[in-house]
């Protein structure tokens, strides 16, 4: 591992990233404990593997290339993930006070996608990633994102609009998707 032939250096691609890696990690997970070890995973194998990082710009991108893959084996390894067990870390949402939607009811709907539709959503909405980076990062083409997008954004709304007893009161969840 040569140093000199990275653009960047790692601690400036943790101070900059480790937050969004973070909560990437934790919305496809579900578990504190197990997006720490992937953020943290994540940033071992970048810095192995910092000579491939040729464009700064092209930094998250590549970042989430590499938490996702790890993600996926991981997930091969160990079978399905976990379910949410209602432990929330409030750094990992960043959800408004006035938000009509709870964000464990939010996770654990996160967690009954598959993958193949949680990531790109996770990526567009909470990243706040173009179509073409999801695309690129994901190696899809840009029609199979939206496509996917379309189907994750059409379960969390049906999901999430249950009728909710809330105060006494029923009333429907709202989901700005």
């Amino acid at each position: 591992m040569s140093e000199g032939s990275c653009p960047v250096q790692i601690a400036e691609l943790v101070e900059q990233f480790a937050e969004l890696l973070y909560r990437y990690a934790y919305r496809l997970t579900g578990n504190a404990v197990d997006a720490e070890d992937l953020t943290q995973q994540t940033f071992l194998t970048a810095q192995q593997k910092c000579d491939q990082l040729r464009d700064c710009n092209a930094a998250k991108g590549w970042l989430c290339s590499i938490l996702r893959n790890a993600f996926l084996t991981t997930r091969r390894h160990r079978g399905r993930t976990q379910p949410l067990e209602g432990v929330v870390d409030s750094l990992s949402l960043q959800d408004p006070p006035d938000s009509l939607v709870d964000p464990d009811e939010l996770q654990r709907a996160l967690m009954e996608l598959p993958e193949e539709h949680r990531s790109p959503l996770i990526l567009f909405y909470f990243e706040e990633f173009s179509y073409q980076e999801i695309a690129e990062q994901m190696q899809l083409p840009i029609g199979t994102v939206m496509s996917r997008l379309s189907r994750a954004k059409a379960f969390l709304r049906r999901r999430l609009s249950e009728e909710t007893e809330v105060g006494g009161r029923n009333y429907r969840e709202k989901v700005a998707l």
